[in-house]
C-alpha cells in the first residue's frame, strides 16, 4: 500500500524532499489536480514521471516553481527556466501567480530540456496550494528549483483530484519506495491550469482552464490569439484526452431523453451527468446531476467521472455545456474525453 502522509505530518515535508532528492517520484496536490513530481533539473527523474505515467518522452511538462518571497515579483526560479520574459508575460505572472496558469517562455540553454520534452520552451507555473508552496519552498532551500509535475494518473486517463485517485491510479505499479503520496484533500478547482504561449510577440491560448479570458486579455493588453500550427506542444492539448474507460459521448438534453426513452426498461450499463433532470424507466441508468455553475462542475467533474466509470457502466452520457465562455475550460475537458 502506497503511504499517505497527511501534510500536517512535521516530517512529511522533510520525507517529500528527501524522496525527490534520491530520484524518486512525489505526488503532490495542487488547487487543480494532484501532480507526479520530480526535481526537473534531473534527467531520469524525469524519466521515471514518463515512464510511470506511459507517457511519450516527447510531450512537455510543466514545471511548478516556489512563490516569490516579495509580493508582485517573479519567482527566482523562472529565471533559472526562463531566457526571457516578455512584458505581458510578467503581467500574466503578477496577476495570476500563484493560482492556476501555466506560461510557455522561450527556455534557457541546457536547463530542464527532459521536462520541456526536447523543445526550446518550458511551461512553468506557480501553484496555489498551500501544500504544494510550502513543498517548492522546501525544495528550493534544498537546491531543487522546480518540480516537473504532469497530472498523477496514467496517460490519457481521468486526472485525480484526491489522494486516494491518486493510490487507484498507481496501486500495484509503483512501491512506497517509488512514490511518495502527499495528502492535500480534495482540490478545490479541480481542472488542469489554463496555458498561455508566451514565446512569441503575441500571447495564444493553448489550453483553456477556470480563468476566464476577458481577464487574461485585460491583464495581457492585448487580445489573445488562437492556438496554431506554430504553437509549441503543451500539457493536455491532444485531441483524446482525460478519458474514463467508459465511452463518454456529448448530447443535448433532449437527445439523451430521447435516447433513455426509446431504451426504455432495457436501458443497460448507461450513466448520465447533465445539468436538465432526467428520468430512465431502467433502475439499471445512472443518472448524476452536473451543478448550474461552471466553476462547480469544473471542481467535481473529474471525480464524477470516476465515480461512473464503473465495470458495470459502458457509456456516459454527458450534457453539453452551455455555449458560453466561463464553461470553456469544462467543454474543452469534455470534448477530449470524448474523442
Amino acid at each position: 500500500m502506497t503511504l499517505i502522509p497527511h501534510p500536517a505530518d512535521p516530517q512529511a515535508l522533510a520525507q517529500a524532499v528527501a524522496t525527490l532528492r534520491r530520484g524518486a517520484l512525489v505526488a503532490m496536490p495542487t488547487e487543480t489536480v494532484y501532480g507526479l513530481a520530480a526535481d526537473a533539473d534531473a534527467p531520469e527523474a524525469v524519466a521515471r514521471i514518463f515512464a510511470a505515467k506511459g507517457r511519450p518522452s516527447d510531450h512537455p511538462l510543466i514545471v511548478h516553481v516556489a512563490p516569490s518571497a516579495q509580493a508582485g515579483t517573479a519567482p527566482l526560479a523562472v529565471m533559472h527556466y526562463a531566457r526571457h520574459i516578455p512584458a505581458f508575460a510578467q503581467r500574466l505572472m503578477q496577476a495570476f501567480w500563484p493560482g492556476p496558469l501555466t506560461v510557455i517562455l522561450p527556455r534557457q540553454p541546457g536547463i530542464g530540456q527532459a521536462s520541456a520534452g526536447g523543445q526550446d520552451s518550458i511551461g512553468l507555473r506557480c501553484p496555489a496550494h498551500p501544500v504544494a508552496q510550502a513543498l517548492l519552498t522546501a525544495c528550493a532551500e534544498a537546491g531543487i528549483h522546480g518540480l516537473a509535475a504532469p497530472s498523477a494518473n496514467r496517460f490519457g486517463r481521468v486526472s485525480p483530484t484526491t489522494a486516494a485517485h491518486v493510490v487507484d491510479e498507481f496501486q500495484g505499479l509503483l512501491s512506497p519506495q517509488d512514490l511518495f503520496i502527499l495528502d492535500g484533500g480534495a482540490c478545490a478547482v479541480g481542472i488542469e491550469s489554463t496555458i498561455v504561449d508566451c514565446t512569441r510577440e503575441r500571447p495564444v491560448l493553448l489550453r483553456p482552464g477556470m480563468l476566464p479570458l476577458s481577464e487574461l486579455e485585460r491583464v495581457a493588453g492585448q487580445p489573445l490569439g488562437a492556438r496554431d500550427a506554430n504553437a509549441p506542444r503543451a500539457s493536455g492539448t491532444l485531441a483524446s484526452h482525460y478519458a474514463p474507460r467508459a465511452r463518454v459521448r456529448l448530447m443535448t438534453a433532449a437527445e439523451i431523453q430521447a435516447a433513455l426513452d426509446v431504451l426504455g426498461a432495457d436501458a443497460r450499463h448507461i450513466a448520465v451527468y447533465s445539468r436538465t433532470p432526467m428520468g430512465s424507466r431502467s433502475h439499471h441508468v445512472r443518472l448524476e446531476r452536473m451543478p448550474e455553475q461552471p466553476g462547480a462542475c469544473a471542481h467535481e467533474l473529474f471525480a464524477v467521472l470516476r465515480a461512473l466509470d464503473t465495470p458495470a457502466t459502458r457509456l456516459i452520457w454527458v450534457e453539453t455545456p452551455p455555449d458560453d465562455p466561463a464553461w470553456d475550460g469544462v467543454r474543452d475537458r469534455l470534448q477530449r474525453a470524448a474523442a
